[in-house]
C-alpha cells in the first residue's frame, strides 16, 4: 500500500446540468442542481484513497458549515486530516460547475481557505510528508506552499507529483527542479510549454521542452486519445477506453490518484499504472459530480 500526502485544496462544489452553455448575456434554465464535495487536492486524495493508498492531506477550510461538512467527507474516506488548518477569517472555498449534455464543463472557483496556508503550516506537518512514497500538489493552493512541500519530499527522498492545474504559463523554475511526475492536460501543456497538444508526436515536443526544465518524467492526458507519458527515453500514448461521457468532471484528479496507488517509487510499472488510471477516469466520466463519481479498486478492472 502506497503512502501519498496531498497538499491541496478542498471546495465545496456547486453543480449545475445545462442544455448547453450560456453565451454571454444569455439565461438558461438548469435541468439538475446539486452540491458534493470537491477541490482538486480533495478530489485527487479521495481518488488515491478509494483505490488503495493511505492518504494525509495539508490544506485548509473555514471554520464555517461547509468546512466542517468537507472534513468529515475526508474523514469518512480514511483520510488523515491532521494537517488541514481551520481558517478563523476565512469561508471554505467553493466551486460553481455548470456541466452541458455533452459532459463538458465550466468552473468558476472561490478560494477562500485554500489560501489561507503556507510554507509554515506545511512544516509544521514534515513527517507526514517524509512518512510517503508520494506528495501531490496542485495550482489551486499557495505556491510558496507548495514549494516548501516539495523541498522536504526531495530531501527525504519522496517522489513528487505536480498537477499544473489550472494551467500557468510560467511555473517558477525551483519547483520544476524539485518535480519527479508533472501530469499537465492537453490545454496546460500548451499553457506550460507553448506547443498545441493534439496527439503522440507533440504531446512528445512538449515533455522535452518540461525535461530540458528539470522534470524527470512527463505525462500528458489528451483526452479522448489517451495519455503520453515520457521517461528515460521511454514514451507512448497508452490510448483511452471508450466511453460515453456524461460529466468530465474529476477525470484527471481520478487519474492522478488511481496512478498514484499501484505506482511503484522506483516508477518501474509507470505504463501499468498510466493504464489503471485511464480505467479509472473512463469509469469517472460516465457519472455526474467529482468525488460522487470517482470509483473504487475493486470497480477498476484492466483487462489484459
Amino acid at each position: 500500500m502506497n503512502k501519498v500526502t496531498v497538499i491541496g485544496s478542498i471546495n465545496l462544489d456547486t453543480n449545475l446540468r445545462v442544455k448547453q452553455m450560456p453565451r454571454p448575456g444569455e439565461t438558461v434554465h438548469a435541468s439538475e442542481h446539486y452540491s458534493a464535495a470537491g477541490g482538486k487536492g480533495a478530489n485527487q486524495a479521495v481518488a488515491a484513497a478509494r483505490s488503495g493508498c493511505e492518504v494525509s492531506f495539508i490544506g485548509g477550510v473555514g471554520d464555517d458549515a461547509p468546512g466542517k461538512e468537507m472534513l468529515g467527507s475526508l474523514k469518512r474516506e480514511g483520510i488523515n486530516t491532521q494537517g488541514i488548518i481551520t481558517a478563523k477569517k476565512e469561508s471554505t472555498g467553493q466551486a460553481f460547475i455548470t456541466v452541458d449534455d455533452n459532459g463538458q464543463n465550466s468552473i468558476t472557483i472561490y478560494a477562500g481557505a485554500n489560501y489561507a496556508f503556507g510554507p509554515a503550516e506545511v512544516e509544521q506537518n514534515q513527517d507526514l510528508i517524509k512518512d510517503s512514497d508520494f506528495l501531490i500538489a496542485q495550482f489551486e493552493t499557495p505556491l510558496a506552499a507548495t514549494i516548501k512541500g516539495f523541498e522536504i519530499a526531495h530531501d527525504a527522498g519522496v517522489k513528487t507529483i505536480l498537477n499544473p492545474a489550472p494551467g500557468m504559463a510560467k511555473i517558477p523554475a525551483d519547483l520544476l527542479k524539485l518535480t519527479d511526475i508533472i501530469t499537465p492536460n492537453e490545454t496546460e501543456a500548451e499553457t506550460i510549454t507553448g506547443i498545441k497538444v493534439t496527439d503522440e508526436r507533440t504531446a512528445q515536443m512538449a515533455a522535452s521542452k518540461l525535461h530540458d526544465q528539470g522534470v524527470k518524467i512527463v505525462i500528458v492526458t489528451i483526452g479522448t486519445k489517451g495519455a503520453f507519458y515520457d521517461y528515460q527515453n521511454k514514451s507512448e500514448l497508452v490510448p483511452a477506453f471508450k466511453v460515453k461521457a456524461v460529466d468530465t468532471t474529476a477525470a484527471g484528479d481520478t487519474f492522478i490518484g488511481a496512478m498514484t496507488s499501484i505506482l511503484q517509487p522506483d516508477l518501474s510499472n509507470l505504463k501499468d499504472a498510466v493504464l489503471f488510471a485511464n480505467k479509472a477516469s473512463s469509469i469517472t466520466v460516465q457519472k455526474y459530480g467529482a468525488q460522487p463519481s470517482i470509483p473504487y479498486a475493486k470497480d477498476i478492472k484492466v483487462g489484459k
